[in-house]
């Protein structure tokens, strides 16, 4: 039987990882900067870990992998899983600013067609401005009101109402009330 060093076992260790973070990372078509701000970490450490130059703690693998839309078991299981269908409060990935609150719904729908997310707004708040690219918005209010900026034009949505556009002009939601609203925003392909 092979014996392998505690040495050589730690190497291929951070190799797997290394390499299967960058693999995930580039399948939700993630650039590496995006990968730390949902995980709240710096660029130059997804960076490091991905080119084997660091370790995660087990604290921090777990909080990639949920932005990568996958788990422990299934980050180092070697057989191919069926789809998930259903996801949980638990499974969604959070971002929080002064401005509002983001939920990823579906951890791993960059690599969709589509990407629902969760966004409260603070009142008399906005969301960050969003440059004309090729794709279509959908949004459904679900509390409160908000005000959809496209190009020049300004639409006010209430709760109950659901918005459709194209997203070839800058775009933008506002929340100009001293209430928090609260919507879901889906982007067809994926922007968020």
């Amino acid at each position: 039987m092979l014996e392998i060093s505690k040495h050589t076992r730690r190497v291929l260790f951070k190799m797997v990882i290394g390499e299967k973070i960058k693999d995930l990372r580039l399948s939700c078509e993630l650039t590496q900067e995006e990968l730390a701000d949902r995980c709240e970490l710096t660029k130059g450490y997804i960076s490091q870990l991905e080119n084997d130059l660091t370790s995660p703690s087990i604290a921090t693998l777990i909080d990639i992998l949920s932005a990568l839309g996958t788990d422990l078991k299934e980050f180092f299981s070697d057989e191919e899983s069926e789809e998930k269908v259903v996801f949980n409060k638990n499974e969604f990935v959070e971002k929080i600013t002064d401005e509002y609150t983001l939920n990823w719904l579906v951890p791993n729908a960059q690599k969709n067609a589509m990407e629902p997310v969760l966004m409260e707004l603070n009142p008399n708040s906005s969301s960050d401005e969003d440059f004309p690219h090729e794709g279509e918005e959908f949004g459904y209010v679900i509390k409160g009101e908000i005000v959809l900026l496209l190009g020049k034009r300004r639409v006010k949505v209430k709760k109950g109402e659901s918005f459709y556009f194209t997203a070839n002009k800058v775009h933008q939601v506002l929340n100009k009330s001293e209430n928090k609203a609260e919507f879901i925003w889906v982007s067809s392909p994926p922007s968020f």
